[in-house]
């Protein structure tokens, strides 16, 4: 009879133990603010660049643009803000005045804005219509405005910052709640300057105030996270590519605004802002920008140069994957809208993100877990790693900082990602994980990762099979607190073919898996099941643009790869080269190879400096439309042109100017430099010089490229 009531009472004390409030976890080191978890709640959105510098087919405007030439002529801020939801995109950042300095609403500041332009009678508000339609689509809208203004004559002085910082209140108080206020890093330089066209430098640092000006923007939109390379609230990742580091902390401590400073050797990524600080200072998650195409404002000659679906949905994985931000830079073209291609790719996106993430197999299955915080599985059970809420969550006793989970299936699952999430509420906890799934009666590891955070999405190479998979918490600084886990299958794909084309002008097409086949295109048409199959490389001397899918026999294909070439360059020479450094001889700008370089690095004499140029004969006349520029693609910046000038000849005696301008921004955004002529050319011999560069050091060129007129 004792042992009974020795039973029951044991019994009502466990229970008792029960109905306790388990305590929660106490915070971990530095936690994010209210406006920062609603960021992180956002993590995708958009950047609109749409500005006088679109109409002239420019990256950076000078500041010069007579406000006449802003006349889209169908704009439809719908169109936009519907293609970026359809993305799956949360919020609208738009670019209420770039470098150029023109303003997109009737702001009292300056006279360069749109009432002075042609589009609605000077009437219009673009900043007023994009505002509208985010609110009717239910996004939100944050505003860019740049620092630096190349068209106001009092750039550099003090009567500027308040000139910037009234046109910032306009902003902040005359267009509704704002979730970010975004500050460009560029400042400063060559502009127009109300017509004094002359460099002007600035101490950024300093100059612009900004304590002052941050002090403003909480007091007017306490709500808006303030972007800016070294935050206050977000950081720049780094880099224009749109990925964050396969580690990278929310946790950051800055420790300067300039690049160049900081280790990596002319490296152009800001290698300490990918990942952050484990121990950093203040919570200051990263945003990775990229733009849609190969630049951030309209060119038609990047109508060919969209992200595909599935390089938007990798980039995705990439970024808000690894615990930050995407913010995805979409141009209007001179309509006014998105092009066709751009609208495709967007949507394309959104539906890739929703059919992969649409079945959570960790519901179908049971899971067991290593231990739980007091016992309480009401409050920090499993139940909370598979609801939609990110701040419930599974938590440990203090005392357990490596624990795992087991998901169990009754019948075999395959897939390919696993999302896992903190609740950040609490801190960024876990330092490590470990995935591992049971083949042949054994654990087997398929992937680790750092840094968990917001959201870590572990995309494996390739498919796995199994009736159990395991998450292990290798390493983590406090309790573990996970508020979610799930197991995706992501839509089988077939991996799009890779074109490449020879010195000699042949093509060739590869792709990383084996397929049924592949079908092409060179007319500019899209290809389809019935186009041209690809049996054997083929010449393309005249150049065109190469379009091309993989198809099996079910129907299935793969993204669209696309590749521009201008005239094959075999027969070309070089005639002239005013100085070639080391194993760097001016014909590796046309070896049909993006990997080497002409480069003019002088170890014995460090100051020879732009300009360089070469000459070259492309053996026989035609007549040019455009040429291109690839700066170099090592990951260095040193060399990397963004001043040119651009000779033709028939003789390699008499040249004419026929190109000269900028590349801009191209430090940040290395990509391939497309420059037409105002008018064809006819000429056998054209002279590249590069007149200034980004490092204030040598120059260095990939490649240089000749588009023809076409004979087709």
């Amino acid at each position: 009879m004792k042992i009974y009531f020795t039973i029951i009472i044991l019994f009502v004390a466990w229970n008792a133990s029960l109905c306790k409030d388990v305590p929660a976890p106490k915070p971990f080191g530095v936690l994010p603010s209210e406006r920062q978890l609603a960021w992180h709640e956002t993590a995708f959105y958009a950047i609109v660049h749409l500005t006088p510098t679109t109409f002239q087919d420019k990256e950076w405007g000078y500041g010069e643009a007579d406000p006449s030439i802003f006349n889209p002529s169908a704009f439809d801020a719908n169109q936009i803000v519907e293609s970026t939801k359809a993305a799956g995109m949360k919020g609208l950042v738009l670019v209420c005045k770039h470098h150029d300095g023109f303003c997109l609403w009737p702001t009292k500041t300056t006279s360069y804005n749109i009432s002075k332009s042609p589009w609605k009678d000077g009437k219009g508000d673009m900043v007023r219509e994009f505002r509208n339609a985010c609110d009717k689509a239910g996004l939100k809208f944050g505003v860019y405005i740049s620092p630096w203004d190349r068209h106001s004559a009092e750039y550099g002085n003090p009567k500027y910052v308040e000139i910037y910082r009234e046109q910032l209140r306009e902003l902040y108080t005359n267009y509704g709640n704002l979730f970010m206020s975004w500050h460009d890093g560029a400042n400063g330089g060559d502009g127009y300057y109300g017509g004094a066209n002359e460099i002007r430098q600035i101490d950024r640092t300093s100059y612009y105030g900004w304590d002052k000006l941050w002090k403003m923007t909480r007091e007017l939109q306490s709500g808006a996270c303030i972007f800016s390379d070294i935050g206050w609230d977000v950081r720049w990742v780094g880099n224009e590519a749109g990925f964050a580091g396969e580690t990278c902390w929310a946790r950051f401590t800055p420790k300067g605004r300039e690049i160049e400073s900081l280790p990596g050797n002319g490296i152009s990524r800001y290698w300490e802002a990918e990942e952050g600080h484990r121990d950093g200072k203040y919570w200051m998650p990263a945003e990775c920008d990229v733009p849609l195409r190969s630049g951030w404002f309209y060119h038609k000659s990047s109508d060919n140069q969209v992200k595909t679906p599935y390089q938007l949905f990798d980039l995705y994985c990439k970024s808000i994957g690894r615990g930050q931000g995407l913010d995805l830079g979409l141009s209007p073209d001179l309509r006014g809208l998105l092009h066709d291609n751009d609208v495709a790719a967007l949507k394309g996106m959104g539906e890739l993100i929703e059919k992969t993430f649409a079945v959570n197999l960790a519901r179908t299955g049971n899971i067991s877990l290593s231990n739980i915080r007091g016992r309480d599985n009401r409050h920090f059970g499993m139940k909370n790693l598979l609801d939609t809420d990110r701040y419930s969550y599974w938590a440990t006793d203090d005392s357990v900082t490596t624990p795992h989970l087991i998901l169990e299936m009754k019948n075999s699952i395959s897939f390919n990602i696993i999302k896992i999430r903190e609740n950040i509420k609490l801190g960024q906890r876990i330092d490590q994980i470990g995935i591992d799934v049971w083949v042949n009666s054994a654990w087997h590891e398929v992937a680790t990762a750092t840094s968990i955070g917001a959201l870590r999405i572990i995309r494996l190479p390739d498919y796995k099979t199994t009736t159990k998979l395991r998450l292990r918490v290798v390493r983590s600084a406090a309790a573990p607190c996970i508020s979610e886990f799930g197991v995706y299958a992501e839509p089988v794909r077939l991996t799009p073919p890779a074109i490449s084309r020879s010195i000699d002008g042949v093509i060739q097409m590869t792709t990383q898996s084996p397929v049924p086949f592949v079908c092409y295109t060179i007319d500019g048409t899209d290809p389809s099941i019935n186009s041209t199959r690809y049996q054997q490389p083929f010449e393309l001397k005249s150049g065109g643009v190469i379009k091309a899918r993989s198809f099996d026999h079910k129907g299935n294909q793969s993204d669209q790869s696309t590749k521009e070439y201008g005239i094959y360059k075999k027969e070309w020479k070089l005639i002239f080269c005013s100085f070639a450094g080391k194993d760097g001889e001016g014909s590796k700008a046309f070896d049909e190879n993006p990997m080497t370089i002409w480069h003019s690095f002088d170890p014995d004499n460090l100051k020879r400096n732009t300009p360089q140029e070469i000459a070259v004969d492309m053996g026989h006349e035609s007549i040019i439309e455009s040429f291109t520029y690839l700066p170099r693609q090592d990951g260095k910046t040193e060399g990397i042109i963004d001043q040119y000038e651009f000779f033709l000849s028939c003789d390699a005696k008499s040249w004419e100017k026929v190109a000269a301008g900028e590349f801009a921004n191209i430090k940040s955004n290395p990509v391939e430099q497309i420059i037409g002529l105002t008018i064809p050319v006819n000429a056998r011999y054209f002279k590249f010089r590069g007149v200034r560069n980004v490092s204030n050091s040598y120059i260095s060129t990939a490649e240089i490229g000749i588009k023809v007129k076409s004979e087709r």
